[in-house]
């Protein structure tokens, strides 16, 4: 055969690709700036958007920066996606030209465990990230669903419990405002003593306290063994026992922040108590449907910062730093086309249809 021929040959065989467009880092300083690759074209079981919106989380953050060191560069972070439709293979059903769609932070799983057949696809062995390394780099670290999985797996959701609530970011407040819908009542535990007005006059927690403050002891004390339940959303190294003491007997302390640093675990308290400490991380494709429709139901949106694409590093700064509320969402004008796969197996979850504005969502359908 001659070389030509042979050349040819593998052309033939080389899967047809389309080229994108992107931000990507190159290295753990963790600066971004344009990329161009390719991906596969549409199949029969895909869809093709142009994004839209795209959310900016500390998890971004910390793989930008290689912070647990298993980021592979070049990396094009992203995983709260909201695009419209511009191409549908021949195999989807529920999505049309020009419906929205959104993308989360899972993008594949097995599809046979006994997870993914108890609708817990997010814990899935052969789970696939929206990036980290693998070849699906497009990516909605759904907050709403990291938020409400624990609430609903936990039972922590009743109108007659008292929830507090650590941290008032990205998760922080949509905990809140998830909590007050159900009839809750909630303390939010801060370092923070400049988020008291945003969290009682704004978001309708009932309750603040301040960790950092020497004056605050007496308000932190007289809370002690008065919360059924505890969501913890700070990422940053901070002291678990002060939050265990506020439990009651039986009380919940649930682990949503990922720390660089492991926490120290008073187990004695825990014991005395009969206290619970547990994590958990987003949800699964049915779980994640109930979320949006509960949003939808209660009008629950979250409260988000729009920045133009190039203002990316400078956001990047200023997450580092705690300074927004509460969530960035890039906006990118030119058509970005990602593929995104629906098969009924390995790549069947993380769509949505949805209706957005500053993540207002109205209707929302997931899979194909």
């Amino acid at each position: 055969m001659s070389k030509a021929s042979s050349s040819a040959t593998a052309e033939e065989k080389e899967e047809p690709i389309i080229k994108v467009y992107g931000w990507a880092a190159r290295d753990s300083s963790g600066i971004l700036s344009p990329f161009h690759f390719s991906r596969r074209i549409n199949g029969d079981n895909d869809i093709t958007i142009k994004i839209i919106y795209c959310g900016i989380c500390h998890t971004d953050l910390a793989l930008l920066k290689d912070e647990s060191g298993i980021t592979n560069y070049p990396i094009v972070p992203g995983h709260e996606i909201v695009g419209e439709v511009t191409k549908v293979g021949s195999s989807v059903k529920k999505f049309k030209i020009g419906d929205k769609a959104g993308v989360g932070c899972m993008v594949g799983s097995c599809g046979s465990c006994n997870n993914c057949k108890q609708d817990l696809e997010n814990y899935c062995p052969k789970m696939i990230w929206t990036y980290i390394g693998y070849n699906h780099q497009d990516g909605l670290k759904t907050f709403g669903i990291t938020i409400y999985s624990p609430m609903m797996h936990f039972g922590l959701n009743n109108p007659d419990q008292h929830l507090g609530v650590v941290g008032l970011g990205g998760l922080g407040h949509v905990a809140v405002k998830f909590a007050k819908a159900l009839g809750m009542k909630v303390t939010v535990i801060s370092s923070s003593p400049n988020k008291h007005k945003e969290a009682l006059e704004r978001l309708g927690a009932d309750h603040f306290l301040v960790t950092s403050h020497e004056d605050q002891k007496q308000l932190l004390q007289a809370a002690m063994g008065t919360m059924d339940g505890i969501l913890d959303t700070v990422s940053a190294p901070h002291p678990l026992l002060p939050l265990v003491n506020l439990l009651k007997t039986d009380g919940k302390l649930i682990l949503l922040g990922a720390p660089s640093q492991p926490p120290e675990l008073p187990h004695i308290p825990l014991m005395i108590g009969r206290k619970i400490v547990g994590g958990s991380a987003i949800g699964g494709m049915k779980e994640t449907q109930e979320m949006m429709n509960f949003a939808a139901k209660h009008q629950i949106t979250a409260d988000v910062e729009v920045i133009p694409m190039d203002y990316v590093n400078t956001a990047m700064e200023r997450l580092a730093k705690g300074d927004v509320k509460y969530r960035y969402l890039d906006v990118e004008a030119r058509e970005v086309l990602m593929t995104r796969s629906l098969s009924c197996k390995t790549h069947r979850f993380v769509h949505c249809k949805i209706d957005v504005l500053h993540w207002d969502v109205t209707d929302v359908i997931y899979g194909m």
